[in-house]
């Protein structure tokens, strides 16, 4: 039986291509058309797969942009059944302005590992390594969460780097770190990378903090849980809330008032999260659109393993299926 640690170049190609669709129009201010690209090209290297898959969630429809659909059929069937959460790209808005920290992100598991929590609202999430595993929770003010993960780390608070959204909901969150006196790495979008680089040990990220979006807290966890940190997330009660939310989130199967971990998220032992840049961030390097190509870095974390793969694809543009649409036709 081939498992799905086989798969996971294939996973890898399919970020690869997102990002370098998504790349083509950085900076050109038209989200839509980032997401758009970003989707076709992903579908297209999802089409040659030898899978039989099944995209459960997708970043994206919320806000009434491109995107898959829910539970849409992809890969050949001539594979494994597994299933996708899928975000084309975290940072549409940061790619679209030309600003750091957008990449295109995906896990995958066999079919019935993975919990989604509904793309309506926020849900406050904090991330970090295996030093804090079993030693935070969210009923735990965010000093003494700070302190903890601090202490676990052995790290005085002037030298402990947390990182959040720049949001204005986080304001006093904000407030509170800058009193204790830590290091603040605020990014514009995708805290997808955020969560991720707090299990990366060469990052310099020791806590990721704040209210993201539901389907990226799936994407993060099963990233964390492979690397053996912890992730805790609960719904965000925010004052301009629609008042019909809590109700429709029950009937959706969340409970309002738990806090779910990565194993709640991200279920089972065989997962896998691929990641590749779009602009450059605290995770990747963005791509780099060369002579008749592109340059893409990429991550690949599998579970059992704890593998992490780290590569940097060159892409030749001519004579492949995907890729030769963006080269210029040539003058008759």
């Amino acid at each position: 039986m081939v498992t799905l640690r086989a798969y996971a170049p294939s996973l890898t190609r399919i970020t690869v291509a997102a990002a370098v669709g998504a790349a083509q129009h950085i900076g050109q201010g038209d989200p839509d058309m980032i997401d758009a690209r970003a989707v076709e090209f992903s579908r297209a290297v999802l089409a040659q797969t030898d899978i039989d898959g099944e995209v459960i969630a997708c970043e994206g429809p919320k806000d009434n942009a491109p995107a898959f659909t829910r539970r849409e059929k992809v890969g050949t069937s001539r594979g494994p059944k597994v299933e996708f959460v899928v975000d084309p790209v975290d940072g549409t808005t940061a790619a679209s302005k030309g600003r750091k920290d957008a990449i295109s992100a995906l896990a995958c598991a066999p079919s019935g590992c993975f919990q989604v929590l509904p793309d309506d609202g926020y849900y406050f999430k904090v991330a970090t390594d295996y030093h804090s595993v079993g030693e935070i929770s969210l009923d735990m003010s965010i000093e003494e969460i700070v302190k903890t993960v601090a202490r676990r780390k052995s790290l005085p608070l002037q030298n402990f780097t947390v990182i959040m959204l720049e949001r204005e909901r986080h304001d006093d969150i904000l407030h509170i770190l800058r009193r204790l006196g830590v290091r603040i790495i605020l990014i514009p979008d995708g805290d997808i990378a955020g969560a991720v680089v707090t299990c990366r040990p060469s990052s310099g990220v020791d806590l990721l903090i704040g209210a993201g979006a539901g389907p990226e807290a799936t994407i993060a966890a099963t990233a964390i849980k492979a690397l053996g940190g912890t992730m805790l997330v609960k719904v965000w009660k925010d004052k301009k809330d629609d008042p019909g939310r809590p109700e429709r989130l029950k009937i959706e199967g969340v409970n309002i008032e738990k806090t779910y971990c990565q194993d709640e998220l991200a279920k089972g032992k065989e997962l896998v999260f691929a990641a590749s840049g779009v602009t450059k961030g605290e995770l990747l390097d963005g791509v780099r659109f060369i002579p008749e190509g592109a340059i893409v870095n990429s991550l690949c974390i599998r579970l059992p393993s704890g593998t992490v793969e780290k590569s940097e694809t060159t892409l030749k543009f001519k004579g492949h299926p995907v890729y030769e649409k963006i080269l210029p036709r040539k003058k008759e």
